[in-house]
């Protein structure tokens, strides 16, 4: 991915995924693609909320210690 990408865009195209599949829209040829990019938007999503966590303990450890 060239392309930086916000978690929130990364959630909404998954649930736009999501939602083509429970719907039945997505054909058997688009299946393999759509499958690996959730794959993708899924590690997106889970490093940004890794990171967020993070530094919400760094800041809050910050906090304790002044």
């Amino acid at each position: 991915m060239g392309t930086k990408i916000t978690y929130t865009e990364a959630f909404d195209e998954l649930q736009q995924i999501v939602t083509d599949l429970e719907s039945a829209e997505i054909s058997i040829d688009e299946l393999d693609s759509r499958v690996k990019r959730a794959s993708a938007l899924l590690k997106i999503c889970r490093e940004k909320l890794y990171k967020t966590e993070q530094n919400v303990l760094e800041t809050l450890k910050t906090l304790e210690t002044e």
